[in-house]
């Protein structure tokens, strides 16, 4: 006899859940230095919305934009390839910060998601703010679009090789060049 289906009082709500390592890392990349940055989260191969590392690529930033290298990330795309990732691993979840308290989401933030993860069958932009806020929203394109916001956690129970503040400044350093702002005409 087939088993039913769970209810919504019984069903976990999913979550965008972090190692305490990317977490950490996420964390220390934010207060770098005062431009936004971004990056792709590095999903556990079998728990796609568990984030086991936070990569940064070489990008111009500023307090409120962030450009990727397109060379960096189709050399990205390739090393993660090469390493036996799928792209759900690697090129599913956006993660970036504001340098400010909020984590909403800015139209610019709204029309990358759209423009570069539109036609990905999922996808997940995530923010985190100096001040601490989180937002993460997840998007599935199917027969219909489905968006949900996300709580975001930090899953304490994973392993945590440790932090590594030099070599995660050093990925700043190599990675991040935060350009003026120039005010509009």
């Amino acid at each position: 006899m087939p088993r039913p289906l769970p209810t919504t009082r019984n069903r976990m709500q999913p979550a965008l859940r972090f190692t305490p390592y990317a977490w950490a890392k996420w964390e220390f990349l934010r207060d770098r230095g005062p431009s936004e940055i971004g990056g792709f989260g590095i999903s556990h191969p079998e728990q796609l919305l568990l984030v086991e590392d936070f990569v940064l690529l070489p990008q111009q930033a500023t307090s409120v934009t962030v450009a990727f290298d397109d060379n960096a990330v189709a050399e990205f795309f390739d090393q993660q390839v090469d390493q036996g990732r799928r792209p759900e691993q690697f090129a599913r979840i956006w993660l970036h910060t504001h340098p400010g308290r909020s984590a909403t989401p800015s139209g610019t933030d709204e029309e990358t998601f759209a423009r570069v993860f539109g036609n990905c069958a999922w996808a997940v932009m995530a923010i985190l703010a100096r001040g601490g806020e989180t937002y993460a929203r997840f998007r599935c394109q199917s027969a219909i679009a489905v968006e949900a916001v996300l709580p975001v956690q930090v899953e304490f129970g994973a392993g945590f090789p440790g932090s590594d503040a030099a070599a995660w400044a050093a990925e700043y350093e190599a990675c991040v060049t935060v350009q003026d702002e120039v005010a509009d005409p």
